[in-house]
């Protein structure tokens, strides 16, 4: 038993080891998010976060794609509003997902 002991607290050491290895001189870098409508319909992704990503809202039409660039140490959240009726102006409600600022960009 002691020796089966001894040679988990080696097998822990090691993975340390190895995972110190893996992550020296790992750099955090920006992220890019692609989004790509494959629905039979509109959607209108809402977009909250820390920094900013341009826009907090958007409409994504059926088979299109949108990318975003997304900054180093950007935390949010991201999810698809549906049923969406904006007029020209951008003021509207969704269905499904509505954020509550009565227009495309959520606040």
């Amino acid at each position: 038993m002691s020796l089966f002991s001894h040679h988990q607290h080696s097998s822990n050491q090691f993975f340390i080891f190895l995972l110190i290895i893996a992550f020296k001189g790992f750099t955090i870098s920006a992220t890019t998010f692609t989004f790509v409508n494959k629905c039979d319909h509109t959607v209108w992704p809402g977009i909250l976060g820390k920094p900013d990503l341009g826009t907090t809202g958007f409409e994504l039409k059926k088979g299109t794609t949108q990318t975003f660039q997304a900054p180093t140490g950007w935390s949010g959240r991201v999810w698809a509003r549906t049923g969406c009726k904006f007029d020209d102006s951008g003021h509207g409600t969704c269905s499904t997902g509505d954020c509550g600022s009565g227009e495309i960009n959520c606040n």
